[in-house]
């Protein structure tokens, strides 16, 4: 019996069909195989390229405001967030149609002089006072020789002396208090009132009046200093000092001479 062996290899490339080296034959789907992945590699390939080449040129078309950043818009709408809270918690006031609507004007302020803080600090100095009593002044006047000038001079050294009801010394004085420690000090003696003081004097005309008179109206007195003023003790919270005569219902009075 003769032997097949196996047959030589040779260098020639199988062709489809052919018989391969161990004599068999190469199977159909391993002849086509390649040819097909070919194609479809081709095919895959043009489809990418016809996907991304035009995407490139519509990218590069893209007009300059496509590539603009986005704004910031974080502040607006925490100004948006603020205002919403804002006017949730705010309180509502309703005001009736009719409601009368207040004038507001401004404080008035007037400048103080320095005459005025003169009398200010004679008012401080004054309320320490612990000199002679009207009384004592009576005992011993240190002007006996009674002028009605003198009257003036005397009347204007309490200047700035603050009002106190019932006062008769300058640590205070009230009206009548006042007018009855400048006569004292002429050794003449007058009523802690002003009707008193009124009753204790010689009326005379407005005309006749000279400084140093005494003034008598509704129960008020004051020490007569010409040309319609006269000095006195007004009321709380006042000082002494010269002013014109406020009420028109008054009449001058005369004593010591």
């Amino acid at each position: 019996m003769t032997k097949v062996g196996p047959s030589k290899t040779s260098s020639t490339a199988v062709e489809p069909g052919s018989v391969d080296s161990v004599g068999s034959e190469v199977p159909a789907a391993f002849r086509a195989k390649r040819p097909s992945s070919n194609r479809k590699s081709s095919i895959l390939s043009l489809a990418v390229m016809a996907l991304i080449v035009p995407g490139i040129f519509a990218t590069v078309a893209l007009p300059a405001y496509a590539f603009s950043p986005a704004p910031d818009t974080s502040g607006v709408e925490a100004s948006q967030a603020l205002q919403e809270i804002t006017q949730r918690d705010a309180q509502t006031v309703v005001v009736a149609a009719k409601a009368e609507v207040a004038t507001v004007s401004r404080d008035g302020f007037t400048t103080t002089s320095a005459a005025e803080m003169a009398r200010a600090a004679l008012a401080v100095e004054y309320s320490a006072y612990t000199g002679p009593s009207a009384a004592d002044f009576l005992a011993n006047p240190p002007y006996p020789n009674f002028s009605l000038d003198q009257v003036v001079s005397v009347a204007l050294q309490y200047t700035g002396v603050p009002y106190r009801y019932g006062g008769a010394d300058p640590s205070g004085f009230d009206c009548s208090g006042y007018v009855m420690f400048v006569y004292a000090q002429f050794g003449i003696a007058l009523p802690h009132s002003a009707a008193g003081i009124g009753a204790s004097g010689t009326p005379i005309a407005t005309s006749d009046a000279l400084p140093g008179d005494i003034v008598i109206m509704p129960g008020h007195t004051g020490i007569y200093m010409g040309d319609g003023n006269f000095i006195d003790s007004g009321d709380y919270g006042d000082l002494i000092h010269v002013r014109p005569i406020y009420d028109s219902n008054y009449y001058i009075v005369r004593v010591g001479i």
